[in-house]
């Protein structure tokens, strides 16, 4: 049995601690909201974001970081991107050397354009960083519904522990040494995923999805590769297998915010009616940063960003996507000759 803090208790961060106390494990769930820790505490149901997930008696809730932290052998951060820094900062003074902290939250810090994987590491140097990604809704995973998924750590051993604290009948866990690769992976997928659900609120159909999930990924694995991720992370799970689930699902803020917005919403209306952080839109403007510090063409999530943030209209952003510049697909001139 492993004793584990899960930092934050949103909707995903409340699905692993169903999985996780599922295994076996002793569970502290933190959130520094003191009306989500009564309605835990009092319900035993995340009511607003996983409602009809029944949570477990002995899992203790708690607005104490301190309690959350010591002594746990491995910490879940699943806070919201955004919150990411700012929460790591104040875990701190309370990481032992080498505790190990699972990342799960997913996108690209705006202002320095690290991963969350660094930024965690910026704050906490003593701790073992690792992370957690794949194609996992929430809403899923609390279910028991089957699920696949891969952890990234620096070391084979740690990635090992956490795949072993992890695994059950539903939930299978891979290993892999390139975090930077999932982690891009799990961040720009977002941004397409906005893309798709942009798509889909214009009436677009099945073709269209196709060419965005089949293009998007050639953006993402184009710019993770120059950043120096592995090309086989993006035929994987955290990379085509997370695109797929989250342009083609309801789950998905990302997808749901898309449609909103090809239907005529602003982009603020349209997270005002998610009613929950659409991730897509922090990592959109960090992914332009990253294209242009590594000459990386990037169309899908260029044409995203002008509609977020440049008031283009959804139609013409599509067409502009397809009167590009004609292209060659997968070969090189050369290989006619």
């Amino acid at each position: 049995m492993a004793k584990v803090g899960i930092i934050g208790a949103g909707s995903w961060g409340i699905a692993l601690s169903v999985l996780l106390h599922n295994n076996g494990h002793e569970i502290t769930v933190w959130s520094a909201l003191e009306n989500e820790i009564e309605m835990l505490n009092r319900d035993h149901e995340q009511k607003e974001k996983l409602p009809g997930v029944k949570l477990s008696e002995d899992t203790c809730f708690t607005t104490d970081l301190a309690k959350a932290v010591d002594g746990k052998d491995i910490l879940v951060l699943a806070v919201p991107s955004s919150f990411t820094r700012s929460t790591a900062h104040l875990m701190k003074a309370h990481v032992a050397k080498d505790q190990i902290i699972v990342n799960v939250a997913k996108g690209i810090e705006e202002s320095t354009l690290m991963t969350l994987s660094q930024v965690i590491e910026d704050e906490i140097p003593q701790a073992d960083v690792a992370v957690l990604s794949g194609p996992s809704h929430a809403e899923e995973v609390g279910r028991g519904i089957p699920t696949t998924i891969v952890v990234g750590a620096g070391t084979k051993k740690t990635a090992e522990y956490i795949q072993n604290v992890f695994m059950s009948d539903v939930f299978r866990v891979y290993t892999s040494p390139d975090v930077l690769g999932i982690e891009l992976g799990a961040a720009l997928k977002n941004v397409v995923a906005l893309a798709a659900g942009i798509a889909d609120g214009l009436g677009y159909g099945d073709n269209t999805k196709a060419a965005l999930i089949t293009r998007g990924i050639t953006e993402i694995a184009r710019l993770g590769i120059a950043m120096g991720g592995k090309f086989e992370t993006f035929c994987g799970l955290s990379g085509i297998g997370d695109l797929i689930v989250t342009c083609a699902s309801m789950h998905s803020r990302n997808r749901r915010a898309g449609i909103l917005i090809g239907q005529g919403k602003t982009m603020d209306e349209a997270m005002d009616e998610v009613k929950m952080v659409v991730e897509g839109v922090f990592s959109a403007k960090a992914a332009m940063g990253l294209a242009k510090k590594y000459d990386v063409e990037l169309p899908i999530i260029e044409q995203v960003n002008e509609v977020l943030f440049d008031n283009k209209s959804a139609a013409t952003a599509v067409r502009d996507l397809m009167l590009r510049d004609k292209k060659i697909e997968t070969v090189s001139d050369d290989e006619w000759n």
